[in-house]
């Protein structure tokens, strides 16, 4: 009787943990299924990948796997060591199994895992989560929207290939969504296997670039631009916001740059974000000769040096 070494055949590490071995005979059985797999040799690979999850898989026949193993390699000879059947006892288990020589040499008569088969014996798992983008407007986070949305969607036929067919769904856009939050959409993700149920879709929400505001969590943030005399003495003025415009008012010597902060103004939530103000003040052109008589009144009236921390 050859060795077998289930961790080469699942392609993990000894010391993969349960969750690395799951996903590993995951991967594989999807690949190797003989309801959707092409491959000559299916059926054979996919008896070998559950015999070796059905030990990985549970601590107590890794256990003793391991303590087997060690000093053995794959595809030698092998026999189990004198007294193994009264050191190591296994729990019969109820589904019948058809495992190899290896397998009923170690382990005797145990069953499969019940994660591995439906309740009538046969192979079922569950289809893959998908994942997906989905851009919408900042207006649709403040009042909720719908929207039409066409997917190709994966569907295994009688055949057990997997076909891609387009359907169209309605997605709702929750108020108060965020950019890179989720929108679950049951059962349009991955086909299930041997009558299993399929995945989710997942869609990842990012917003289309708006001309006036940027988002920065639940917060946004709007350029206002200014004149040198509203920041210098003061000035209410009327900015828009998603919600409609508002008058907001700039405090005398205010610099460029300065935040105006607008409470509750952001995206809805619990609490709701806020809508920050930033003021650019912009210069007016000098073209006419009194339009440039007014700067140099300024200069002569108003000696100022904004470059006096350079020493100058």
């Amino acid at each position: 009787m050859k060795f077998r070494d289930y961790y080469e055949v699942l392609g993990v590490a000894r010391d993969a943990s349960a969750d690395e071995i799951k996903r590993a005979w995951r991967k594989l059985a999807r690949k190797y299924h003989p309801d959707v797999s092409q491959e000559p040799d299916a059926e054979r690979r996919m008896k070998e990948i559950n015999e070796a999850f059905e030990v990985l898989g549970d601590p107590e026949k890794r256990a003793a796997y391991d303590r087997l193993a060690r000093g053995q390699r794959a595809g030698e000879e092998f026999r189990p060591p004198p007294g193994w059947e009264r050191e190591f006892v296994f729990e019969e288990g109820a589904a019948p199994h058809d495992f190899g020589e290896f397998f009923e040499a170690i382990f005797g008569g145990t069953g499969r895992r019940g994660a591995a088969r439906g309740f009538d014996g046969e192979f079922a798992m569950p289809g893959t989560d998908e994942h997906a983008r989905i851009e919408i407007d900042l207006e649709d986070s403040f009042r909720g929207a719908t929207r039409e949305l066409t997917l190709r969607v994966p569907e295994v036929d009688a055949r057990g290939h997997v076909k891609w067919r387009e359907r169209t769904v309605q997605v709702t856009i929750p108020r108060g969504i965020r950019p890179g939050q989720q929108i679950r959409l049951a059962g349009l993700g991955g086909p299930g296997i041997g009558g299993g149920a399929p995945g989710d879709l997942y869609l990842e929400v990012q917003f289309r670039p708006h001309p006036l505001y940027r988002v920065d969590g639940r917060d946004l943030y709007l350029t206002v631009p200014v004149t040198p005399w509203e920041a210098a003495l003061g000035a209410d003025v009327r900015i828009p916001t998603p919600d409609g415009p508002v008058d907001v008012h700039v405090p005398a010597h205010s610099g460029n740059g300065r935040k105006l902060r607008l409470k509750g103004r952001g995206i809805p939530g619990n609490p709701p974000g806020d809508l920050y103000a930033v003021l650019e003040i912009v210069l007016p052109e000098a073209r006419t000769e009194k339009q440039k008589e007014i700067y140099r009144a300024m200069a002569r009236e108003m000696p100022f040096n904004p470059r006096r921390d350079f020493g100058q």
